[in-house]
């Protein structure tokens, strides 16, 4: 698998963990310090973004999710 395709699947993961914690972008970004920009691009399917581990440590604490499911891609 292609980096970037890991990196699309990664935002669609914290798309996904976002939306049953029903958590509005902006919502999100404030609990993590981001933009709500800065969510939508990590989310993009077009893998415009990708961010730093601890940021999706972060993203991971605030949708109260294990890190690891956001590398589950099977």
């Amino acid at each position: 698998m292609k980096n970037i395709d890991r990196i699309k699947k990664v935002g669609l993961k914290i798309a996904y963990y976002r939306n049953l914690r029903e958590l509005s972008q902006e919502e999100l970004a404030s609990m993590v310090f981001l933009s709500r920009e800065q969510i939508n691009r990590i989310e993009s399917p077009n893998g415009k973004s990708f961010t730093s581990v601890d940021t999706l440590f972060c993203i991971a604490d605030a949708l109260e999710i294990d890190i690891r499911r956001l590398f589950d891609f099977e």
